[in-house]
């Protein structure tokens, strides 16, 4: 049996959020057993909470991030966070935020992962809920579709497929922990194709975006950066994709296998397992 987690010291992030381009704070806190992970807006009037489970059915309507909110009260683009989360067993913890956005950082989620992996994690006294899949879901879009199947510990396969020739057409593989994701995962960064950059920036998306955190791609390759990995953009897809899932506010056991997924249709995966086995 394994036991709940939280972080033993708190831990600060600063910086602006990748769609907004506003300065945003956060303050990481331990939190109690039972407690999950709680978002608090203190920019709002009366400090309003969310707490990740309950957001699961919210209707995400944002593009290219992924929102948790109740009624009006939002936090955007918190997929890189709560991956690192998801990595680090972290099952309870406040995090205080003075605006709509999380920070960007670098694009990826290593500043995330590499700051809480150091302020440490302790066990609480509940035990750990997991949630096991017994039985196949799938859903499909279009040409986009994404399955959860039962297996023993968590691994994803997910099958990128853009019409960029920097970007090969290819299914990455993985079998996820800790360290896989630290190594193989956390540092792919957010991207974006160079055909469709100057679009999303009229649509008032992508404010705070630039060369450091934010791969701009054209045939020949990111513009004013290289690769962390010749085939980071699927890496990247990958680490959303733990994100979207740890929306559940619990790891799951099981394989994932993705076919040009994106949040939406991850966000309706992590609804139906909560459907299925949480509610």
């Amino acid at each position: 049996m394994s036991f709940q987690k939280t972080i033993k010291e708190e831990v600060t992030f600063e910086g602006k959020g990748l769609q907004t381009g506003r300065k945003v704070r956060v303050k990481c806190k331990p939190a109690s057993a039972d407690s999950g992970v709680v978002f608090k807006r203190l920019d709002l009037e009366y400090s309003p909470e969310i707490r990740l489970r309950d957001a699961v059915f919210s209707e995400n309507r944002e593009r290219r991030r992924t929102t948790i909110g109740l009624g009006k009260v939002q936090v955007q683009t918190v997929e890189h966070f709560l991956a690192s989360l998801w990595a680090l067993e972290v099952d309870n913890l406040l995090v205080e935020v003075d605006g709509e956005e999380l920070p960007a950082l670098d694009g990826s989620a290593i500043e995330f992962f590499t700051s809480l992996k150091e302020a440490g994690t302790t066990e609480e006294d509940s035990p750990r809920k997991v949630i096991k899949i017994e039985e196949g879901i799938h859903l499909k879009d279009g040409e986009r579709a994404i399955s959860v199947l039962p297996k023993e510990g968590f691994s994803v396969s997910y099958l990128i497929d853009y019409n960029v020739g920097c970007i090969e057409k290819k299914t990455f593989e993985i079998e996820l922990n800790e360290e896989s994701f630290r190594r193989e995962i956390a540092p792919a960064r957010t991207f974006c194709l160079k055909r469709e950059a100057l679009l999303l920036f009229l649509s008032g998306m992508g404010r705070g975006a630039n060369f450091r955190n934010t791969l701009i791609l054209g045939n020949k390759g990111p513009v004013g950066t290289k690769f962390r990995f010749p085939d980071e953009p699927v890496r990247h897809k990958v680490l959303d994709l733990i994100g979207d899932l740890y929306l559940l506010g619990m790891p799951l056991e099981g394989r994932i296998v993705a076919e040009k997924s994106g949040h939406k249709l991850n966000s309706e995966l992590a609804k139906r397992i909560y459907e299925k086995y949480v509610k």
